[in-house]
C-alpha cells in the first residue's frame, strides 16, 4: 500500500502528514506494509527540507520530519501510489486536473474523508506557532483515522 500527501509547496503541511503518518504506522506495527510520501502542487521549494517551524512543532510531539525532502507530483504518482491525499480544495483540484485517466490512485481530501470538524488543513506558513500547532492536531486525528483504514486493507 503506497499513501502520498500533497499539498503546495511540501514545506509545511504534507511533510508534517507523511512524518506523522510514518511514526503512528511503526507504533501499529505496519511500517513494513505502508508507503508513505509527500509532496507538492508547486516546485518552488523541491529539494528543500521541511519549514523550520513545521520541524520544531512536529519534533515536540516525537516526529521527526528532518529527512524529508520537498518534491513536486507528477502525473506518474497517480500509478504509484494507492491513495493521494490532498491537504486542501485548492490542491485537490490541481490534483485532479493533473489526474489521469487510467491512474489507480485514489484521490481524496485528507480531513474530508476522516470525518473531521473541518475540511481543509489550513495553511500555517504566514501564521504564527499556533498554526503549526493547529495542523498538527488536525493531522494526528486524521491519521488516527487513516490507521484504522490501512489495517482493514491490509
Amino acid at each position: 500500500m503506497r499513501v502520498l500527501f500533497v499539498c503546495l509547496g511540501n514545506i509545511c503541511r504534507s511533510p508534517t502528514a507523511e512524518g506523522v503518518l510514518r511514526h503512528k504506522l511503526r507504533e501499529a506495527g505496519l511500517a513494513d506494509h505502508v508507503e508513505v510520501a509527500s509532496a507538492g502542487t508547486g516546485d518552488w521549494h523541491v529539494g528543500k527540507a521541511p519549514d523550520k517551524r513545521s520541524q520544531a512543532a512536529a519534533r515536540l510531539r516525537g516526529y521527526d520530519l528532518s529527512a524529508q525532502r520537498a518534491q513536486q507530483v507528477t502525473r506518474a504518482d497517480f500509478a504509484a501510489y494507492d491513495l493521494i491525499l490532498a491537504m486542501d480544495n485548492s490542491n485537490l483540484r490541481n490534483l485532479k486536473a493533473l489526474q489521469p485517466a487510467k491512474g489507480k490512485a485514489e484521490l481524496d481530501l485528507f480531513l474530508r474523508r476522516y470525518e473531521s470538524e473541518i475540511d481543509e488543513v489550513p495553511d500555517p506558513y504566514y501564521d504564527g506557532d499556533q498554526g503549526f500547532e493547529q495542523v498538527l492536531d488536525l493531522i494526528e486525528r486524521a491519521t488516527d483515522r487513516l490507521v484504522i483504514e490501512l489495517k482493514g486493507r491490509l
